[in-house]
C-alpha cells in the first residue's frame, strides 16, 4: 500500500515538473497538443468537404490572421493540424480514426464547435492539462436549470478501467475544462455557470447530443500505475 502513495506523488511530481521545465528551457513557446481546457471561442463551422474517408472542416474565428500553417487547434477537444487559411477562414483536416472516436464527424455547417490554441508556457494554466485525444464520446442525458446555471449530465461506456472520474476532479467536455461532480461508473455531471454557457457550445447541448469526452491524464497514469501494480501483488 505504501508503494502505491509512493507511485502516485512520484507520477504527479513527474508530470508536473516535465511541464515546469519545459517553461523555463523556452517561456515564450506554446506547447503542441497541451492545452488548458479554457475555450477561446465557439466558432462557427463554415463548411465540410469530404475526401475519402477524411472530411476538411473550414471555420471562421476572429483569431484567423494569428494562425500558422500547420499550427495546432483544439477543435471540440480534438487537437488538429491547420492546413490552410483564406480571410478570416481556416481549413483543418479530420482523418477516419478521429471521426470514429469523436463527434466531429456529425457537424455540419453553422454549428458551433470550441476552440482553443495550444497552451503558452509563460501564461497561467487556469483549467487542468489536456492533451487533445479524444477518449471517447458521451450522450446527454439530462440537462437542468438551477437559478441561473446548468447542470449537464453525460453517460458513457468505458473502454478501458482509466475511463473514469472522481468526486470534484477533473474532465474535458467538447474542450472544456470542467469539474467534475456525482461521479458514477459510466456516468458524471458538470455544472456550467452563464459565462460558460454562453461563450463555449454548451448552449447548443441538449438531450440526445454527443460529446466528446477526454479523462484526466493524471488520473490516467495513476489508475493505469496501480492497476500494474497490483496485478503484480497479486501474482
Amino acid at each position: 500500500m505504501y508503494l502505491i502513495f509512493f507511485v502516485i506523488i512520484l507520477t504527479s511530481f513527474y508530470i508536473i515538473i516535465s511541464f515546469h521545465g519545459i517553461f523555463y528551457l523556452c517561456p515564450e513557446q506554446t506547447v503542441d497538443n497541451m492545452f488548458s481546457g479554457i475555450i477561446e471561442e465557439a466558432a462557427p463551422v463554415v463548411r465540410i468537404e469530404k475526401e475519402k474517408d477524411n472530411i476538411h472542416i473550414t471555420m471562421r474565428c476572429s483569431f484567423t490572421h494569428e494562425l500558422k500553417i500547420d499550427q495546432s487547434v483544439s477543435h471540440n477537444g480534438v487537437c488538429l493540424t491547420v492546413v490552410k487559411k483564406e480571410g478570416d477562414t481556416y481549413t483543418v483536416t479530420a482523418i477516419r480514426e478521429t471521426l470514429d472516436k469523436t463527434n466531429l464527424g456529425l457537424l455540419k455547417p453553422g454549428d458551433k464547435v470550441n476552440l482553443e490554441r495550444s497552451t503558452r508556457l509563460d501564461g497561467r494554466l487556469d483549467g487542468h492539462m489536456v492533451q487533445g485525444h479524444v477518449d471517447l464520446t458521451a450522450v446527454c442525458t439530462s440537462v437542468r436549470e438551477a437559478e441561473g446555471s446548468w447542470y449537464y449530465t453525460f453517460e458513457y461506456e468505458p473502454t478501458s478501467p482509466e475511463h473514469i472520474t472522481v468526486e470534484k476532479g477533473s474532465a474535458s467536455v467538447n474542450g472544456v475544462s470542467l469539474t467534475v461532480v456525482n461521479s458514477k461508473d459510466k456516468s458524471f455531471e458538470v455544472a456550467i455557470i452563464p459565462f460558460t454557457w454562453e461563450v463555449t457550445n454548451f448552449h447548443q447541448i441538449k438531450v440526445g447530443t454527443i460529446v466528446n469526452i477526454e479523462f484526466d491524464i493524471l488520473g490516467k497514469y495513476i489508475a493505469k500505475i496501480v492497476r500494474q501494480i497490483l496485478a503484480k501483488d497479486g501474482n
